[in-house]
C-alpha cells in the first residue's frame, strides 16, 4: 500500500504541476523575470502541486481504505 500511495502520489504532483504551469500561462504575460525570480516561480509551483497531491492521495486512499472497512 506504501508503493501505491507513493506512486499515486508522485503521479498527481506531477499532473497539478502541469495544470498549475498551465494556468500561469493562460494569464497575462509578464515581463521576463530574472533566473532567481523564475526559479523562485518554480519551486513554488511545485510546492503546491505537492500540497494538492498529498490531499488528493490521502483522500482517495482513505476513502478506498472506508469502502474496505464497511464491505466487512
Amino acid at each position: 500500500m506504501i508503493k501505491a500511495s507513493l506512486l499515486l502520489m508522485a503521479v498527481f504532483t506531477v499532473l497539478a504541476a502541469m495544470g498549475l504551469r498551465w494556468r500561469e500561462s493562460r494569464g497575462t504575460p509578464e515581463p521576463r523575470a530574472g533566473w532567481v525570480a523564475r526559479q523562485k516561480r518554480s519551486a513554488n509551483r511545485w510546492v503546491t502541486a505537492a500540497a494538492i497531491a498529498a490531499i488528493a492521495t490521502m483522500l482517495l486512499l482513505g476513502g478506498v481504505q472506508w469502502l474496505r472497512i464497511w464491505a466487512g
